[in-house]
């Protein structure tokens, strides 16, 4: 047996998940199988309110399956957790017995309320949302819970019999779904939300996670040609969730199989789910929803952690700088260079964000690139710009999207060596805005490496200044300059390009 290996099963209405981890001692883990089987424990529960033998025998041959590759991993220990399926079931408690039999391992029933917490101890893990009102939920088979929450602060946890296989099987009756099944859904989803959470709260972001989010998540990435290297993170907005879910109601089953980014065996459930997704979103007046593609077995896994004394304290970042220098440190990167090219590149960010029309997240991409720029040399030296963007791409940075992670990634590629070309494919797959925003940061990240030559810290004071046609640099210190303007001056190239005008540097004397 492996001390620091853990199992944790999540045995829903529609499927089983098995997720097995190796824990570190900087309190993360690293994922080494996940898996899920598709035995829809729901099936008919409403209209028998039982778990039907066949179910019960799907169930079985996973579980048995997943015994095996258990004991294969050497895992330590096991954490698994029933949930709506089997609290609604009149033969729930058999069940239970008899899959813990299967598995080897006992099987706790949780409430709709713990459900909850998991899903919220999983998105804390990876979204900022310090200082923002927010609702974390989780839609499964059976159920959907929601967490309302101010920054750390949970604020209240409801568990809604609202899963897509319930609702699948309450109210789709036609195949394509008829006007009438889908309104009768959202009408029906309406009233119950009005009904449970006391009081409409108005909430910008909901971040959500279970099938029907990673598959919408996955829908919506394909529907706008992106190819990220995961759906975690990922922005969609309220009018994609209402195109995608007009587009799947006018096909048939068979059609909406073929659906780019949505598993065959997800396509029965798929348009009451979304329904369910875009029901509480109108009801939260949310435009964005963040995918957490962990979501409750994360959350099931960082408790078992924490049950098995795994997760030191204050292991987990609770910024997103603290996250970009937690993985630039495990990179082994050069943390004081890296804090000094960041500090050079915002004091020209400072000065030229008014005029330029940036943002305050264009900021934070920028220390987040200085911070990581040169994450690649853990790889090798030569061509270390392009192993920094393929680290940054597919790092798990708290506190950014894919679209952030992109940018950042793309950022810290230019810090040297060639300018962004027609040739580069992953900058040309960007919208022309976004390649402006990568040229300008960039420019700066670029011109503060060069100002750090030595990597001592010369530059002890800029000053900056926008003159239209030039911009200055004065630099401060008790050094000779002269190669921190080496540096600099052969690596303005990028910066006057995207600005349109001319660096000129200056020493106080």
């Amino acid at each position: 047996m492996k001390s620091n290996r853990l199992a944790a099963l999540d045995i829903g209405t529609n499927s089983i998940r098995c997720i097995i981890v190796e824990a570190d001692q900087q309190g993360g883990f690293k994922v080494l199988d996940d898996e899920k089987s598709t035995v829809r424990l729901g099936e008919q529960l409403a209209a028998t309110g039982t778990i039907a033998p066949q179910a019960v025998a799907r169930a079985q041959e996973a579980m048995i399956r997943f015994s095996k590759l258990i004991k294969g991993m050497n895992v330590a220990a096991v954490e698994a957790i029933a949930t709506s399926a089997v609290r609604r079931a009149t033969n729930g408690e058999e069940v239970v017995a008899t899959l813990a039999r299967d598995l080897g391992a006992p099987i706790r029933v949780i409430s709709g309320i713990e459900e909850a917490e998991l899903a919220m101890a999983s998105a804390q893990r990876h979204f900022d949302m310090e200082y923002k009102r927010y609702a974390v939920f989780d839609i499964g088979g059976g159920s959907l819970e929601i967490t309302t929450a101010l920054g750390s602060h949970i604020e209240e946890c409801y568990s809604l019999d609202l899963g897509a296989v319930v609702m699948t099987e309450q109210f789709i009756r036609h195949d394509p779904v008829s006007v009438q099944d889908i309104r009768k859904l959202q009408r029906h989803v309406r009233e119950t939300l009005k009904a449970s959470l006391k009081e409409k709260l108005q909430l910008q972001t909901l971040v959500g996670s279970g099938g029907t989010v990673t598959a919408l998540g996955a829908m919506a990435m394909t529907a706008r040609g992106a190819s990220y290297a995961s759906i975690h993170g990922y922005e969609v907005l309220r009018s994609e969730v209402v195109h995608l879910l007009s587009m799947l109601i006018r096909k048939d089953i068979k059609e909406r199989r073929m659906v780019a980014g949505l598993n065959a065996d997800r396509a029965d459930i798929i348009v009451a789910g979304l329904a369910v997704v875009e029901e509480m979103m109108d009801f939260f007046g949310a435009n964005q929803l963040l995918i957490n593609e962990r979501g409750i077995r994360e959350g099931l896994i960082v408790r078992a952690m924490e049950k098995h004394k795994l997760i030191p304290q204050s292991s987990s970042p609770r910024t997103w700088r603290e996250a970009a220098l937690q993985f630039a440190r495990s990179c082994h990167a050069d943390e004081l260079h890296s804090k000094q090219v960041a500090r050079l590149a915002l004091a020209m960010f400072d000065e030229l964000a008014l005029p330029f029309g940036m943002k305050k997240t264009d900021r934070k991409m920028l220390e987040a690139a200085a911070i990581l720029h040169d994450v690649g040399y853990f790889i090798a030296y030569g061509s270390h710009h392009k192993h920094s963007y393929h680290l940054i791409r597919h790092a798990e940075l708290f506190g950014f999207t894919p679209h952030e992670r992109e940018i950042i990634a793309q950022v810290a590629r230019y810090h040297r060596k060639s300018l962004p070309k027609k040739k580069h494919d992953p900058f040309q797959s960007l919208g022309e805005h976004d390649r402006h925003r990568v040229e300008r940061l960039g420019g700066m990240l670029r011109l503060a490496d060069g100002l750090d030559r030595r990597r001592n810290g010369a530059v002890q004071t800029i000053a900056c200044s926008f003159g239209g046609t030039h911009f200055t640099a004065r630099l401060g210190g008790t050094e000779d300059m002269s190669v921190e303007i080496f540096g600099g001056t052969s690596k303005k190239d990028l910066f006057e390009k995207a600005f349109g005008m001319a660096v000129v540097f200056e020493v106080e004397e």
